[in-house]
């Protein structure tokens, strides 16, 4: 089975914000994710840009982390994460509605 965007989705949705106790897909904070059937390494591997709620999150370490060990359990060895702060993270109109504000 070859490994696609939508498996990762679904693989990341298991990932949450420790504060908000939701899951990074749903917070918008995935940017894009590109799948590659063989990289430079010679194995499949996927390169994720995410961004974070604010550039001073401390939990920075521990979800980049988790995306990798997420995206890993489906197979992928080279699992690379790059962060992007540009535009800058900010709520959907639903998100905002599911947090109350």
């Amino acid at each position: 089975m070859s490994i696609t965007e939508f498996h990762i989705t679904d693989a990341l949705k298991t990932v949450k914000d420790p504060e908000l106790d939701i899951d990074i897909v749903s917070l918008g904070l995935i940017r894009t994710i590109t799948v590659d059937d063989e990289t430079v390494t010679g194995v499949p591997g996927a390169e994720i840009v995410m961004t974070l709620t604010t550039p001073l999150c401390p939990f920075a370490g521990t979800l980049i982390e988790s995306v990798e060990d997420a995206v890993r359990a489906l197979g992928l060895e080279d699992v690379r994460v790059e962060l992007s702060f540009d535009p800058p993270w900010e709520a959907s109109d639903e998100l905002k509605i599911m947090l109350g504000l």
